[in-house]
């Protein structure tokens, strides 16, 4: 039997990135999955993608458009949607940029979708205690660098839920340097200047990948004994 056969999973922001590559892991190892997304049209591709995977005897996945910055939507879902075994929360934005460059209406808007979007989650989404809620962090909170003060602040709520919430388990996954979408607005030369600079500095000598991050978080829903914690899977970032 898979190892999360009958058990009901949310991915927020499961429609690109980590997110998809978590959503994918689940629905192999068959739980029943929940992807959500505020893109309609997000969510129709990651649902076209996944469902070959249910029919290949995965578990059954399903999509809910969902903006986590709308306190009235994410009530909304969560009185209708039932209880889960987990959830895990990757959705967010977050703007680079230095304090006194970054427009403070984009600081509010990374705030409003990556902390507080996850905190409307964790307030609102019903997880059954035996479960566990995940977030997706980001090393920057460890290893700030020069433009990076917002998203350094931002990674703080998982401690504390843990304690709130227990006995639910409640950790972060803190990715470092990934080739994802995230960075597909970015003039293709400079992304790769971008890799190829991270490939140099970190110790493993490579930019992550998504499926790296959801094995991860799979590690952390799975692990009982688990909580409180945050697993960085960044490349050894956090030291280099």
């Amino acid at each position: 039997m898979s190892a999360y056969a009958d058990q009901r999973v949310l991915v927020v922001g499961g429609t690109s990135g980590v997110g998809l590559a978590t959503a994918r892991e689940f629905v192999t190892q068959g739980a029943d999955t929940v992807i959500a997304s505020r893109s309609p049209q997000r969510l129709d591709a990651a649902l076209a993608a996944l469902g070959g995977l249910t029919a290949s005897g995965g578990g059954a996945v399903n999509g809910q458009t969902l903006d986590i910055r709308s306190e009235e939507e994410v009530e909304k879902f969560a009185a209708t949607a039932g209880e889960f075994d987990h959830v895990v929360v990757s959705a967010g934005e977050t703007p680079m940029g230095r304090v006194d460059a970054l427009p403070p209406a984009d600081a509010y808007a990374a705030m409003d979708s990556k902390f507080w979007g996850a905190y409307r989650i964790a307030r609102s989404v019903r997880v059954r205690p035996s479960g566990s809620l995940t977030l997706l962090a980001g090393y920057l909170s460890q290893r700030p660098g020069r433009a990076s003060a917002l998203q350094s602040a931002i990674n703080a709520l998982v401690r504390g839920l843990a304690l709130e919430y227990a006995p639910l388990r409640v950790n972060a996954v803190s990715p470092g340097p990934l080739r994802t979408p995230l960075w597909e607005g970015m003039d293709v030369t400079a992304r790769e200047r971008m890799y190829e600079a991270a490939t140099r500095r970190l110790p493993v000598g490579r930019v992550g990948e998504a499926a790296d991050v959801a094995q991860a978080v799979l590690f952390v829903t799975g692990n009982a004994y688990a909580t409180g914690t945050t697993v960085y899977v960044d490349d050894g970032g956090t030291i280099a």
